[in-house]
C-alpha cells in the first residue's frame, strides 16, 4: 500500500472523529457518536497495518489481539463507580507511550546518523529511519524538540495519572499534599527541564532526555499529589488535555498526520473542559494547579444547630404530598449503585403527576458528565435532567429537594463563608426549597472533608443509611 491510501485513510478517520467528539455533547446523540469514534479507530488500525511501514505482523496481531482482550475484560467488569480511575489509568497508558514513543525516535536519530556515516544505503532502513535521513540539520532539531515536548509532557502525564488514579481510588490521600518545599520543588524541577531543553538541542545527547525525564516524572507526581480530591473533577480533565497533547506531540515526531489532529481534538476538548470544570467551582486554572483547595483562607464560621433524622415514612409522606420534587444526584448515588432505584421513584412520582427533575452540577461525581452518565443508563428521560444554571431559580418553588449522595455542590458555605474552602463556588441552592432530604451513609464530611451547613438547617432531614436500601424502602410507600 502506497501513503496514498493511507493518507485518505486518515482522513475519513479524523472526520470520524470529529463527528464522534461533536456528538458526544448531547446526550440523545452520544450511542452514535460512540460507533463514530469505534469505526474511526478500526479504520486507523487497519491502514495503519496494511500501509507503508507494515510489518511484524504477528507481534501487532498478539498485541492487538492482548490489548483487546483486556479492554474487553475491563468493559466487562469495571463498575461505573469506578469509571474516574479508569479514565485515569487510561491516560497515564498515553503519558507512558508518549514517553516510549519518544526515547524511541531519539534512538533512531542516532541510529540513521551512525548508518549513514559507516557509507551505509538509505533504502535499507525502515519507513521512519528513512523518513529521518532526508532531513536537514534544522528539520533535525526541529525533530528533537517535537520528540523532547512528548517525552515531557507524556512523563508528567503519566506520573499523574497514576496519583490521581490513586486518590481517586481511596488508595492515596484525598487531600493537598505537597513534599517539603512545596512550589519551589516544582519550579526546580521545572527549570531542570528547560535547561535540559537547550543542552538537548545543542548536543543530542541522552543524558539531558534522561534527566528531564526524571524531572517531569517528579512534576507530575508531586503536582497530582498537591490537589485535592474536591479538585479531581478538573484534574481528570485535564490529565485527558495533557495526554492529548503527548499524542500530538508525538505525531509531529512520526511524521502521523492522524495522530497529530486526533492528539490536538483531545488536547484542545480536554483544556476546554478544564475551563468549564474551573468556571463551574469559580476558581481559575492555575489555582486548582498550583494546589487546589489547599485550605481555608481564615477561620470558618462555626456550624450552629443538629442534624435531625428522617425515617422512610416521613419522607414518603414529604413526597406523596409534594407537586414539585428537584433530584440532585452525587458520588454517593454512584458508591451505592442506587439510579435504578432512582429512576424507579421516578416513575412513581411522574405517574402521580407530579414535576420531577434532575439537577446537575457540573463538577457533580468525580468525573465530569459522570452523574448524566448514571441516568442515561438507568434511562431516565432526557428532558428532565437539568443544568445548575436551569434549574438554582426554580428551587423556592419547590416543595421537596432530594440530595442522594451530594456535598460540596449544595454547601451553603460557598456563598455565605468567605474564608470557606470553596467560596464563592457556583452550588445549587436546595436549602432554598421547602423540604430538603440529605440521603448519607451517615454524619461524615464527605470526601472533600469540608463540612456543610446544610445538613444542619431547618428544612432539613437526614436520610441516613445506603442510597439504594434507603430507596428500596422507600418505593412501597409511594402511593
Amino acid at each position: 500500500m502506497d501513503f496514498g491510501f493511507t493518507t485518505a485513510a486518515y482522513v475519513v478517520a479524523a472526520i470520524l472523529f470529529i463527528l464522534s467528539l461533536g456528538g458526544l455533547s448531547g446526550q440523545e446523540s452520544a450511542k452514535r457518536a460512540v460507533w463514530y469514534g469505534i469505526v474511526g479507530m478500526a479504520l486507523a488500525v487497519a491502514a495503519t497495518l496494511i500501509g507503508p511501514g507494515s510489518g511484524l505482523w504477528l507481534l501487532s496481531i498478539i498485541l492487538i489481539g492482548g490489548g483487546g482482550a483486556i479492554g474487553y475484560q475491563l468493559a466487562t467488569k469495571v463498575q461505573m463507580t469506578q469509571m474516574p480511575e479508569l479514565v485515569a489509568a487510561m491516560h497515564s497508558l498515553v503519558g507512558l507511550a508518549a514517553v516510549f514513543v519518544g526515547l524511541i525516535a531519539h534512538f533512531e536519530i542516532g541510529r540513521v546518523g551512525g548508518f549513514i556515516a559507516d557509507g551505509g544505503d538509505v533504502k535499507e532502513l525502515g519507513t521512519f529511519a528513512a523518513l529521518i535521513a532526508k532531513k536537514s540539520g534544522v528539520e533535525l532539531s526541529i525533530l528533537r524538540v517535537e520528540l523532547f515536548l512528548g517525552v515531557f509532557i507524556g512523563a508528567v502525564t503519566f506520573t499523574g495519572s497514576v496519583i490521581a488514579y490513586g486518590k481517586l481510588a481511596g488508595r492515596v490521600s484525598s487531600t493537598a499534599e505537597k513534599l517539603p518545599g512545596g512550589h519551589m520543588l516544582n519550579i526546580a524541577a521545572a527549570s531542570v527541564a528547560v535547561l535540559s531543553l537547550i543542552w538537548y538541542f545543542n548536543t543530542g545527547g541522552f543524558l539531558p532526555l534522561f534527566l528531564m525525564t526524571l524531572a517531569a516524572l517528579f512534576i507530575g507526581y508531586h503536582l497530582i499529589m498537591g490537589i485535592g480530591g474536591a479538585d479531581m473533577p478538573v484534574v481528570v480533565s485535564m490529565l485527558n488535555s495533557y495526554s492529548g497533547w503527548a499524542a500530538a506531540a508525538i505525531g509531529f515526531s512520526l511524521g502521523n498526520d492522524l495522530l497529530i489532529v486526533v492528539g490536538a481534538l483531545v488536547g484542545s476538548s480536554g483544556a476546554i473542559l478544564s475551563y468549564i470544570m474551573c468556571k463551574a467551582m469559580n476558581r481559575s486554572f492555575v489555582s486548582v494547579i498550583l494546589g487546589g483547595f489547599g485550605g481555608p483562607a481564615g477561620e470558618q464560621m462555626a456550624v450552629e444547630g443538629e442534624q435531625v433524622a428522617i425515617e422512610a415514612d416521613g419522607v414518603a409522606s414529604l413526597l406523596n404530598e409534594a407537586d414539585s420534587v428537584v433530584i440532585i444526584p452525587g458520588y454517593g448515588m454512584a458508591v451505592a449503585q442506587a439510579q435504578q432505584a432512582v429512576s424507579e421513584l421516578v416513575k412513581k412520582l411522574r405517574a402521580q403527576g407530579k414535576n420531577v427533575r434532575f439537577a446537575i452540577h457540573p463538577v457533580a461525581g468525580r468525573l465530569p458528565g459522570h452523574m448524566n452518565v448514571l441516568l442515561a443508563e438507568a434511562k431516565v428521560p432526557y428532558d428532565i435532567v437539568m443544568e445548575m444554571d436551569e434549574i438554582n431559580d426554580d428551587f423556592p418553588k419547590t416543595d421537596v429537594a432530594i440530595v442522594i449522595g451530594s456535598n460540596d455542590i449544595v454547601n451553603p458555605a460557598a456563598q455565605d463563608d468567605p474564608n470557606s474552602p470553596i467560596a464563592g463556588m457556583p452550588v445549587l441552592e436546595c436549602w432554598k426549597a421547602k423540604n430538603v432530604i440529605v440521603s448519607k451513609r451517615g454524619q461524615g464530611t464527605g470526601y472533600s472533608g469540608i463540612e456543610n451547613p446544610l445538613f444542619f438547617k431547618d428544612n432539613t432531614r437526614m436520610f441516613y443509611g445506603d442510597a439504594k436500601a434507603s430507596l428500596d424502602k422507600l418505593l412501597p410507600m409511594i402511593d
